[in-house]
């Protein structure tokens, strides 16, 4: 079957796998199998010779012809399984069965484009194939002229320093999502405890980690089943609510270019009270027959945001319909998240003047200034090989490569070849530099690493995040506040947090959280029976429903969602009650 296979005559995707166990063989066909190319190796001899790769460098072969011929083929999972596979062929012993076109194509995209993967822990990459997907960059070519829901652009995205083959053949190098910063590796200031990174002003002001957010907020003017529709009327420019529609046109729509702020309104739209009963008149409706439903912007309070487009559409029931596209430009603050190539996330601990950044003699200032303690406990080689290969990229005027397992097929540089361009540039072969402090004047007791490295940022802000509140919306059923920053909701003291409390002998504090602040409620209980009466406003008396008198009613207070629990019990047929002391 393999011979088969191998001669073309059956189809390169169909499997043939050797159960030892079973005693039989699976060959398999269905679709959705992962399958990969590899060599063939007879008896850790690569099958294809340096004549097939003549004929493929002038064109004569293609991967094809590869296929065809019996020189490659394609492995499944489970044929996978029964196979040794050789790296390179100088690696090759005589029970490998199969050899790796090129190694680094085992990784997929997102961890193609960490350099030097093979000297990282192996969670690190992980970490990072799912960060690299929340970094901010280019999106498309036509990232400008795209309705969608929400975008995240930067500002002045690069490509890396240090680049691998996977990224030039995804194109990663012209559509980036990061920049090279220069970082330097020391502690400072003690706010880039746990991972925190300090950032350099002057950078950010040259544009550093700068970003364009921009969000889709829609408007449909709908056709309603009398005949009657939504309208769109001028705003009124004098008047009670004027400020508000300041940015409208005298078409009622927010223009284009205007500063838009906070409750401003970006559509002056009213409804038609009446939308089942047919309408007689034939002139159509009074402005007495509509009501407002203006829609208002609601972002984050003292931000500017610019109205970036307006677009008018037909949606499928055929009715008009407005797209408005919100630009909000931010630079880096405080509590924004930055992420190198190899899983070390960090926030933004503190921004400091450049005056007070340490210098090289060079006069170079880092970027960012990232904690040490980084990387024994991370043990991200990857990087330290990162900041190295970019600096002589840098000084030399070449991108480095730093693809996974690529030192001996000449995809990566190796560290030796890096320090030595480093010497003959006249820097430390380790990459350390000697510093100045920006504070004192004085050289730095030790020398420092310092060098390039590609920084994403993350589309984790802490302007979308930053949540708190006092007094607020209460949800209807239970009277407790509501949940979740959208609706302004309360942060919740957990089981954890009362068993803190508990363990603390804190119990004001928890009579405070878990009624006072949260569902205060007054229930008057009878003594007699213990259940939850009511009280009369008619006869100013509480009375029990049960013993249908008012003689032992008590008052007290209670959280309301208890009281709700008592009542739920009780259409159940569970009675609690309640025995009360003196107080």
């Amino acid at each position: 079957m393999r011979r088969l296979r191998r001669a073309g005559k059956i189809g390169e995707f169909v499997s043939i796998f050797v159960n030892e166990k079973q005693r039989c063989v699976y060959i398999a066909s269905d679709g959705g199998r992962v399958c990969r190319p590899l060599v063939i190796a007879d008896k850790g001899v690569s099958r294809i010779k340096e004549h097939h790769m003549r004929e493929l460098r002038d064109g004569v072969r293609d991967f094809d012809s590869f296929l065809k011929d019996g020189l490659i083929e394609y492995l499944d999972v489970n044929e996978e399984n029964n196979t040794l596979i050789a790296l390179y062929e100088k690696e090759a012993t005589p029970e490998t069965t199969h050899i790796e076109i090129e190694p680094f194509t085992i990784l997929g995209v997102c961890a193609g484009l960490i350099p030097y993967p093979h000297h990282n822990q192996s969670p690190r990459n992980t970490y990072q194939c799912a960060m690299g997907k929340q970094a901010m960059g280019n999106i498309a070519y036509n990232q400008l002229n795209r309705m969608d829901g929400l975008l995240y652009l930067l500002v002045y995205p690069q490509r890396p320093l240090l680049t691998t083959r996977t990224i030039e053949l995804v194109g990663y190098d012209k559509l980036g999502a990061g920049q090279n910063a220069t970082v330097a590796v020391m502690s400072y200031s003690g706010y880039d405890i746990e991972d925190a990174i300090v950032m350099n002003k002057s950078s950010l002001d040259r544009g550093f980690g700068r970003c364009i957010v921009m969000k889709k907020y829609s408007a449909i003017c709908q056709k309603y089943e009398n005949g009657t529709s939504d309208r769109i009327i001028k705003p009124q420019r004098q008047g009670f609510e004027a400020d508000k529609m300041q940015i409208l046109d005298d078409d009622g729509m927010a223009a284009p270019g205007e500063t838009i702020r906070n409750h401003d309104i970006y559509i002056n739209k009213e409804s038609p009270t009446v939308t089942r009963t047919p309408i007689t008149s034939p002139m159509g409706l009074p402005d007495s027959a509509y009501k407002t439903s203006r829609q208002t912007y609601k972002g984050p309070e003292g931000e500017t945001a610019v109205v970036d487009r307006v677009a008018l559409y037909s949606d499928r029931n055929n009715n008009l319909s407005i797209k408005f596209m919100i630009r909000h430009t931010r630079r880096p603050e405080i509590g924004d998240k930055f992420s190198s190539r190899h899983g070390q996330k960090g926030v933004c601990g503190t921004i400091v003047q450049q005056e007070d950044f340490p210098f090289s003699e060079r006069g170079i200032c880092p970027d960012l200034i990232m904690n040490p303690h980084g990387f024994p406990s991370r043990m991200t080689v990857g990087k330290m090989i990162e900041l190295l290969g970019s600096k002589a990229g840098v000084s030399c005027g070449r991108f480095h490569y730093g693809s996974a397992f690529g030192e001996p097929s000449g995809h990566a540089d190796t560290v030796d070849s890096i320090s030595e361009t480093l010497v003959k540039h006249g820097f430390s072969y380790n990459g350390k530099d000697f510093i100045y402090s920006g504070i004192t004047g004085m050289p730095l007791q030790a020398y420092i690493f310092m060098g390039p490295i590609y920084y994403q940022k993350l589309k984790h802000m802490v302007l979308d995040k930053m949540h708190a509140r006092g007094s607020g919306p209460r949800v209807m059923m239970t009277r407790q506040p509501t949940e979740g920053r959208s609706r302004n909701g309360g942060l919740r003291v957990g089981e954890m947090e009362r068993d803190c409390l508990i363990a603390y002998g804190a119990s004001m504090l928890i009579y405070e959280r878990l009624m006072i602040s949260s569902d205060p409620f007054e229930v008057q209980v009878c003594r007699k029976c213990g259940l939850l009466g009511y009280y009369n406003y008619k006869l100013k008396t509480g009375i029990c429903s049960m013993c249908k008198n008012g003689e032992n009613i008590s008052t007290m207070k209670l959280p309301y969602a208890c009281k709700l629990l008592f009542q739920e019990l009780q259409s159940m047929n569970i009675v609690p009650r309640l025995k009360l002391a003196e107080a």
